[in-house]
């Protein structure tokens, strides 16, 4: 066993631990479905409802790379109609996440993902253009990505969905998402603290420790976004993410 900031860990446990890292720091620059393997990876190690606020102490620190790079690149307009739904959805998700166990929170957030990975399929699938582009349509995107993103740090696909309806060009739509996130996440911050008691000094301390590798994953990120066949690449981590989201409702 290996400690680490009073958690206690297996070889194995730590060196997926160090994959995650890199995952999310691939995510952040760039290849964004390689993040939703993350959140059953996390889960199998620390526990469902633990596990959500030690990634989102990575995510942050992740976002913070993509932000420094892509920050000129963010479209503000839309991010304006999203924040305030999206703040709702991380308040409703809170409650919710009080009032429901740790194997319940861990089914859930699995049906999340299997509903996520529906949605990147049909975006595979089907013409984008046709995905709609409505106030109405960005306030209820913005709620479901503030519940998900508090329940597992899942709103990627959510996300995905409205910012292709807005036709963004390719380094407009990663600066756009990772404002969004960033902003999304430093927000929920107090309520893993206080509500849900998820984010602590020890799982901060890990976080930390973690910021080599996450800057290792947003380097090769950057540096490979623009060689990898996106077709094979989005399929490889849909099938990766079902298989390890299935581990989770065992």
């Amino acid at each position: 066993m290996i400690t680490l900031f009073n958690y206690s860990l297996t070889l194995e446990h730590t060196l997926l631990l160090t994959l995650c890292g890199i995952l999310i720091g691939l995510a952040k620059t760039g290849l964004h479905g390689v993040g939703m393997l993350v959140v059953p990876l996390m889960a199998l190690i620390f526990g469902a409802k633990a596990s959500v606020g030690i990634v989102l102490g990575m995510l942050i620190i992740a976002d913070l790379f993509a932000v420094t790079y892509y920050h000129r690149h963010a479209n503000w307009k839309y991010l304006i109609k999203l924040f305030p739904s999206a703040g709702i959805g991380v308040i409703l998700a809170t409650v919710f996440g009080n009032l429901i166990d740790d194997a319940l929170f861990a089914q859930i957030m699995a049906l999340i993902i299997f509903l996520s990975l529906a949605i990147m399929i049909a975006l595979e699938r089907i013409d984008r253009s046709v995905i709609p582009d409505y106030l109405w349509f960005a306030i209820l995107m913005g709620a479901l990505g503030g519940f998900t993103t508090m329940v597992g740090n899942l709103a990627g696909p959510v996300m995905a969905v409205y910012l292709l309806s807005m036709r963004l060009p390719k380094n407009e739509y990663i600066g756009t998402a990772a404002w969004f996130f960033l902003i999304i996440n430093v927000f929920k911050v107090p309520f893993h603290i206080f509500s849900w008691e998820t984010i602590s000094v020890n799982s901060i301390l890990l976080n930390l420790s973690l910021l080599p590798v996450i800057a290792i994953g947003a380097l090769i990120g950057i540096i490979v976004v623009k060689r990898i066949p996106e077709t094979s690449y989005r399929w490889l981590v849909i099938v990766m993410t079902g298989l390890a989201a299935s581990l989770m409702l065992v």
